[in-house]
């Protein structure tokens, strides 16, 4: 499933990365440690966390990541926002918990 049909379905607020919609979304990945991301996450995943910072462009990069969703509506940095439309990753913001997300996403087949 593509980035853009997922954030439209489960009701995300995009704010940043538009020219990162049309990745493919090939599993999720919740963590808020960026060295275990680094470790564990695949190419493909869509990033749930509460960190907000510019590193999280930085490893969804190296990582190839589909997407980085922003869970229980934390307030992304400028430069954050600022990093993600530079390196065209889809940065999402969602009110509710990573919990929450991961279930609606693994009920539209993303596991």
């Amino acid at each position: 499933m593509l980035v853009r049909n997922a954030g439209d379905k489960i009701g995300l607020k995009l704010l940043a990365g538009k020219a990162g919609i049309d990745k493919e979304m090939t599993g999720v990945y919740i963590c808020d440690l960026l060295s275990w991301v680094m470790a564990h996450g695949s190419k493909g995943d869509v990033w749930i966390t509460v960190q907000t910072h510019a590193n999280i462009i930085a490893v969804a990069t190296l990582l190839e990541l589909s997407c980085i969703i922003v869970a229980d509506g934390a307030e992304v940095e400028e430069d954050t926002l600022r990093k993600a439309d530079e390196e065209g990753v889809a940065l999402y913001q969602s009110t509710e918990s990573a919990y929450e997300i991961a279930k609606k996403l693994y009920k539209m087949g993303i596991e």
